[in-house]
């Protein structure tokens, strides 16, 4: 029995060595359904794991005269607020810009894509060159699952292939959330949809 279980444990760090795309993107190997945003059933070889959050998406108690729809967002607390009147909103962890790239005002969302396509921007490709010019939608996507496009801006609220970075200020100024928060907020968002960004 000794032996067996010394055999099953190298198989597991075998495999567990070998699956770090998985582990840095626990959506990569499967299909997405694009109605529930989740990989579907029995697809894929890697144990599905949800993407961790630094805090739980949950409604909690939220001052301020903002209309029911509004999107607020504390860059400082790393925050995005969707209000839902009588002093409460929902609250999700976000990913916010790093020192250099942050940015405050009051903005709209002009356009929503579901597993947008990524055309870095001018500004981008000149600090990296190295990025790809075009990069088709899907969970490798540094866009993720979904995208808001705030106007007159480059930047949008989107999901991430990066989970961890949730919580953290390191983009060149998008909001960046977990997938499946990005998947929930822009099922109750509108073009139109005011965005409050304060820092």
């Amino acid at each position: 029995m000794r032996r067996i279980a010394f055999a099953l444990a190298g198989l597991l760090g075998a495999a567990t060595a070998g699956a770090s795309p998985a582990l840095a993107n626990p959506w990569w190997g499967y299909e997405i359904d694009p109605l529930s945003g989740q990989p579907s059933a029995g697809y894929g070889q890697q144990e599905y794991r949800p993407q961790a959050s630094p805090i739980g998406r949950g409604v909690v108690a939220f001052g301020g005269r903002h209309a029911p729809g509004t999107i607020v967002i504390s860059t400082s607390e790393r925050r995005l607020y969707y209000t839902l009147g009588g002093g409460q909103a929902i609250q999700y962890a976000v990913g916010v810009g790093r020192p250099g790239f942050e940015w405050s005002g009051v903005r709209a969302i002009t356009a929503k894509r579901e597993w947008p396509d990524w055309r870095p921007p001018a500004q981008m490709l000149r600090r990296r060159p190295d990025l790809p010019r075009y990069m088709s939608g899907g969970p490798a996507n540094p866009l993720g699952a979904r995208a808001m496009y705030i106007g007159g801006t480059l930047y949008r609220i989107h999901g991430s292939n990066e989970p961890e970075t949730i919580g953290q200020a390191v983009s060149s100024g998008c909001i960046r959330m977990t997938n499946e928060d990005v998947i929930d907020l822009y099922s109750r968002v509108r073009v139109g949809t005011r965005v409050i960004v304060q820092r």
